[in-house]
């Protein structure tokens, strides 16, 4: 991509919001590469955000195609549904909360394509007025979603089935009313936030998708699909899914600047 490139050949732009971490004495903002490289396998050109203030929200809206909220080890902080925290051990990313949070709704509002993966799907939930599970594991009934094994490989291997709910987004997508995925999670949905549609469910009945019903495409997911996404055919439908809307959302932007 050059400065001359006409705007309607470049790839669209895809926000990635990173998180905070203390690195020997110096904090870091750090995205996954895995996330990244999902990105790109959708077509579209990531653009990692470190955070940002109030004032940079519209600012940073108005250069973005979409959004891919990521996941992290980092919990959103219970206090935004509610809630004290139940385990202090786990880790927590108030700065995130802090930025994440308040864009998710102008984002919507702007109607800007939105693939929110785990703590992502998380985040949409609870901006949107919902609450989490804080440890699923206890509840009675269900299944521990936690990663299993010591490596990556291990964790990140298919746990469970889920079950598409029919006549949504994920089952246009997939065309698959069942498919196993890897988990990866502690927390979850308990309370979806108003007007949010079910899109998918585990065994245990956890909701493991869901959507908000309106938008060309926005969708929370609880497992990972960007992990080895290439080798995997719905995560790469899913991802040439979101891809898609977001070239659509760029072709439409550009071609208002050109009036």
């Amino acid at each position: 991509m050059t400065a001359d490139t006409p705007l309607k050949t470049r790839p669209p732009v895809v926000l990635v919001p990173a998180c905070n971490r203390v690195l020997g004495e110096h904090p870091f903002h750090v995205a996954g590469a895995k996330y990244v490289a999902a990105v790109r396998l959708a077509g579209a050109l990531p653009l990692v955000v470190p955070d940002a203030s109030a004032g940079e929200l519209d600012a940073l809206l108005g250069l973005a195609d979409g959004v891919l909220l990521t996941g992290s080890p980092s919990n959103v902080h219970p206090s935004h549904f509610g809630e004290a925290v139940r385990d202090a051990a786990l880790p927590l990313d108030a700065a995130r909360d802090a930025w994440t949070l308040p864009f998710i709704p102008k984002l919507l509002a702007r109607r800007l394509p939105l693939l929110a993966i785990c703590r992502g799907a998380q985040e949409l939930n609870v901006a949107l007025g919902g609450s989490l599970h804080q440890a699923v594991q206890t509840l009675p009934g269900h299944l521990d979603h936690r990663g299993q094994g010591e490596t990556a490989q291990a964790q990140y291997a298919p746990a469970h089935e889920v079950r598409v709910e029919p006549g949504g987004l994920l089952a246009a997508v997939v065309r698959e009313e069942r498919f196993r995925v890897n988990s990866v999670h502690g927390q979850a949905v308990n309370r979806l936030a108003p007007g949010l549609r079910v899109e998918a469910r585990a065994p245990d009945g956890l909701i493991e998708a869901f959507s908000v019903p309106g938008m060309e495409f926005a969708l929370g997911v609880q497992w990972h699909p960007e992990w080895r996404a290439r080798d995997n055919p719905v995560s790469m439908q899913l991802l040439r899914a979101f891809g898609l809307a977001c070239a659509q959302r760029a072709v439409r932007r550009y071609d208002r600047q050109e009036e």
